[in-house]
């Protein structure tokens, strides 16, 4: 069995390390256009995610770095803790370097023999030279022939993305913050280093602005140094289809979510793990693979990502509807329904394995 993947980011990378851990030929296609390497992007992956990762992808225990508590704060109750997730017995989720996680993906799969990465081939017939094709790439033609239907969200926001150097501290617990310019996110990656990520509403800032922004809210740490702010804008998407014939859209490309819950690509290791059972019922049946499995795949996960989407772009929307009124209903309600016990555990288990239904 051979397939293809078009794309080569950390969707790309992973999906084709599954695969090949399946023994399946994997070829990852790619475009000659070198994009710069954003050294201050990080990823936050859940427990259970972390564990399926370290079982079935590859392990990474030596790059990540766990956290055992979030805490979430907002504006509207004076800086007063929202909610508190999480203990000091355990950890909840880890964060990891995004280029970190791309190079040792690379490195492995580059020795696998099951493993083929070249440029983009005009003359390749897909439908025939492969018994499947992922896509993950926004800009191929594939994509805008077959896959530009969605439901699409703007949020008229970019995301400022950065590493802050510190003196060392016990760094274990995550902060978000709801401020009057959008929700900010200290994510601990070491005891001497956080990752920043401050999603702006409606205008642009520069570097300055956001340090200022930066340290006005920080209450933790003794800074040494603010590294260089990166910055992207923000879109929501869910695609209406996910496949057409043996074509099937993965990554961001199929789901794309605000940051604020660090659910994005929690969501696309949760459609490996579902592909990886479909994939292995077919083998262990003895059959091909071919568009029935992206039929499975759409039947299974097309509504829980759905309202997974759904459900974070509510909670934004009410924080900026929260944010635009200045009334803290909503953040009074938040505090009273934390105190609940079950509720607490309720949104700690969906935030770590998603939708079970």
């Amino acid at each position: 069995m051979r397939v293809c993947i078009l794309g080569s980011g950390l969707s790309s990378l992973t999906l084709a390390k599954s695969l090949v851990n399946q023994k399946i030929y994997v070829d990852v296609l790619y475009s000659k256009k070198i994009y710069p390497v954003n050294k201050t992007r990080t990823i936050g992956i859940s427990k259970s995610n972390i564990e399926f990762f370290n079982e079935k992808i590859i392990n990474i225990e030596k790059i990540i770095y766990k956290l055992n508590k979030i805490e979430i704060y907002s504006d509207n109750l004076e800086k007063q803790k929202l909610v508190s997730f999480g203990n000091n017995s355990d950890y909840l989720f880890s964060i990891v370097k995004n280029h970190k996680l791309q190079e040792i993906l690379q490195k492995n799969l580059f020795k696998n023999k099951y493993f083929k990465k070249t440029n983009y081939k005009a003359n390749i017939n897909y439908s025939k030279d492969y018994d499947l094709v992922f896509i993950t790439d926004y800009n191929h033609p594939i994509t805008k022939k077959y896959f530009n239907k969605k439901i699409e969200k703007k949020y008229n926001s970019v995301a400022y993305t950065t590493i802050i150097k510190h003196n060392k501290i016990s760094n274990n617990i995550a902060v978000q913050i709801f401020t009057k310019n959008g929700p900010l996110a200290f994510l601990p990656i070491s005891e001497y280093e956080t990752s920043v990520v401050y999603s702006i509403n409606n205008y642009l800032k520069g570097e300055i602005e956001i340090n200022k922004l930066i340290n006005n809210y920080n209450v933790k740490y003794n800074l040494k140094k603010i590294n260089k702010i990166h910055s992207f804008e923000l879109k929501g998407l869910s695609l209406r289809s996910y496949f057409h014939k043996n074509i099937l859209a993965f990554g961001d490309l199929l789901h794309r979510i605000h940051p604020l819950a660090g659910q994005g690509f929690n969501m696309t290791i949760r459609d490996i793990k579902i592909l990886n059972n479909l994939i292995q019922n077919k083998i262990d049946l003895g059959l091909p693979l071919d568009s029935k499995l992206n039929t499975e795949f759409e039947k299974n996960q097309k509504h829980k990502n759905y309202i997974f989407f759904s459900a974070i772009d509510l909670i934004h929307e009410f924080f900026n509807l929260e944010r635009k009124t200045k009334n803290n209903f909503l953040s009074k309600s938040i505090q009273y329904f934390n105190k609940n016990s079950s509720i607490n555990k309720t949104f700690i288990k969906i935030a770590d394995k998603g939708l079970l239904f």
